[in-house]
């Protein structure tokens, strides 16, 4: 494995320390609101948002409110239809580490996003398609599941409204829920991780399901059940954008060797139900939630073919989210059964867990907003899966731990935004970092820049296998 290389890294760490100085100046012009929105861990969520349970994908603000909406501003000099919206963007990435089995371009694709909602009393539809091309992917062909290829269709869905007590959403669409920012236990819909690492706008860290959600209202609680036919796996690292730990070598592998998984397809039989029962208990909302599916990402693998396997998996978990001194306090948990390894004694199926996290955001000084939160896996009957474990093989640690910190700061009349996300684990002994800076030129135009560290002192440890994937990005935007 290569060790991490300081001196290509350093254009990483000028984005960082600029972000950081940035976030400690004394006097910097009025600003911010809001807070945007990791993984976890591999075979679920390392996962993100800050209100995965009710609060979005990305973390909720706490500072003063957004701006008009551009939209709202150049209404009177439209030329589209109001119903017609989107975006045109060109980002590009290149590595600082040297990876022999990678270009050396992470990124470098133009995107054309069209939006069209049709609204309506009783019923309203939905059409988001993106448009893609990227010379850094070797193959152009359509796959909607992976979201490979020149198109990927994010949503096209239609919202029914039967009764006044239920909504009914048949179709492609992205569901999130749960409290953590960047970390998920309840949020089991598909995320794509490439795009993450890569340096894509954060939205697509989310990735679409063909399903049918069902949302009934009452005084009592409301209840949102997801029905997904045919298993949505997430879109993973398989080597073919990001290098990955490949156990059966090992050693990081690539285009070299790209990870080939079995994945359950079979409509109505290799399904998956997600349920969420929640309510607002004084300024708190409390959630319940259930899982009956597969794990999102690879959670085994067959000795015989090699090929990586999703698993059955069964999850029970709750959330809370509200008000404490002076910010906001977030708590989730929930327990995962490895359905086909109850017992915890195949080495070639992860074993069941619990998992937890605590999180809490609030702003400490005007137009800057950060947010702490500490994440625990616990895997459940160790010692069966040490003694399941062939001789010489090395053991994963029994607790796993990772720690947040998220710092926002607005400047320049809220149009520049500086961001630093920090992914800590002190049992993995390895970290990721994502310094960002975005600068609104007017309504139309947007431009950005960032960058994906990864630092760790293993090949085999979640952060650390991604260490030849350190990038730098930039990307222009123009909204309409």
């Amino acid at each position: 494995m290569k060790t991490f290389d300081p001196g290509k890294a350093y254009p990483l760490a000028v984005v960082a320390l600029m972000a950081s100085w940035a976030v400690a100046e004394p006097a910097l012009p009025a600003g911010l609101g809001g807070a945007p929105a990791l993984p976890a861990g591999l075979g679920g969520a390392p996962a993100l948002p800050a209100g995965l349970g009710g609060a979005p994908a990305l973390p909720v603000g706490l500072g003063a409110p957004a701006a008009e909406p551009a939209a709202a501003k150049s209404a009177p000099n439209r030329v589209l239809p109001e119903s017609l919206a989107g975006f045109w963007e060109i980002r590009a990435g290149v590595r600082t580490q040297d990876d022999p089995h990678q270009k050396d371009a992470s990124i470098g694709e133009t995107r054309l996003q069209l939006r069209y909602d049709l609204p309506g009393d009783g019923a309203a539809f939905k059409l988001v398609t993106d448009f893609v091309y990227d010379p850094v992917a070797d193959d152009d062909s359509v796959d909607l599941e992976t979201g490979d290829g020149w198109l990927d269709l994010r949503q096209a869905n239609v919202l029914l409204r039967p009764a006044s007590f239920v909504d009914l959403k048949l179709g492609r669409q992205i569901n999130t829920w749960g409290t953590g920012d960047q970390l998920f236990i309840n949020d089991l819909f598909p995320k794509d991780w490439n795009s993450f690492f890569i340096g894509r706008d954060d939205e697509y860290l989310k990735a679409p399901s063909d399903a049918l959600k069902a949302a009934f209202f009452s005084d009592v609680a409301n209840l949102d059940v997801v029905y997904v036919p045919r298993f949505d796996a997430d879109r993973g690292i398989d080597g073919r954008r990001i290098s990955y730990w490949n156990a059966g070598l090992g050693r990081t592998a690539g285009r070299d060797a790209p990870m080939v998984a079995d994945k359950p397809d079979e409509w109505f039989e290799d399904d998956e139900w997600s349920l969420r029962l929640f309510r607002d208990i004084g300024a708190y909302e409390v959630a319940l939630y259930g899982y009956d599916g597969f794990w999102k990402s690879p959670g085994g693998s067959d000795p015989e073919t090699g090929r990586a396997l999703h698993p059955r998996l069964q999850a029970l978990g709750a959330s809370s989210r509200g008000p404490a001194a002076g910010g906001i306090f977030s708590a989730e948990g929930g327990w995962y059964r490895s359905a086909d390894d109850d017992e915890g004694d195949d080495p070639y199926i992860r074993n069941s867990e619990i998992r937890g996290l605590v999180g809490f955001e609030r702003e400490i000084v005007p137009d800057l907003t950060g947010g702490l939160q500490y994440y625990v896996e616990h895997m459940l009957d160790y010692d069966a899966y040490k003694a399941s474990l062939p001789p010489g093989a090395r053991a994963a640690d029994e607790l796993r731990q990772v720690a947040t910190v998220r710092l926002t700061k607005l400047l320049m009349n809220q149009n520049l935004k500086l961001g630093l996300f920090l992914f800590y684990s002190p049992t993995d002994d390895d970290a990721y970092l994502r310094p960002n800076a975005n600068y609104k030129i007017d309504d139309y135009w947007t431009v950005e820049i960032g960058g994906n560290v990864f630092l760790g002192k293993r090949g085999d440890t979640f952060f650390g296998q991604f260490e030849d994937a350190n990038n730098l990005y930039a990307s222009v935007r123009y909204g309409f």
